[in-house]
């Protein structure tokens, strides 16, 4: 009657599950492995070495290439259209909203946008001119 009564799933130290000891050597790994990456494949003296993909990948990791525009850009677009089209659905309730949503949330999105996209060419021409200062 009571075989199981003092079965309360303790399975390790108090608090530590099993799921947390693994975040805890995800970590450790990671930060070891990122350190050991950094100082050796993706170093300053590697720069020019690589061809083809690992080119790519030594300018994705030093951030050669920024992409952040590329994805600003396309979301813009996507959030626009959808902006456009959700004040189509309160056309029925207020015309004035309508047109508010229509027009004054499209143009807060797109500078909005432009004030980010401005930040990014700053850096870009700062980036730029810091290259062209270096020759």
């Amino acid at each position: 009657m009571f075989e199981n009564s003092y079965d309360i799933g303790f399975s390790g130290p108090v608090g530590v599950s099993d799921n947390s000891i693994w975040v805890l050597i995800s970590l450790v790994v990671a930060v070891i492995g990122g350190i050991c990456l950094y100082f050796t494949v993706f170093s300053d003296k590697n720069e020019g070495k690589y061809e083809g993909f690992m080119a790519k990948l030594y300018d994705f990791v030093k951030f050669k290439k920024m992409y952040i525009t590329v994805i600003l850009k396309v979301s813009y677009l996507v959030f626009a259209i959808y902006l456009t089209l959700v004040s189509f659905t309160v056309i029925s309730t207020s015309f004035l909203l309508f047109l508010l949503v229509l027009v004054f949330g499209n143009l807060a999105l797109r500078l909005v946008y432009e004030f980010s996209l401005v930040l990014l060419s700053i850096q870009e021409n700062v980036s730029e001119i810091n290259k062209k200062m270096k020759k």
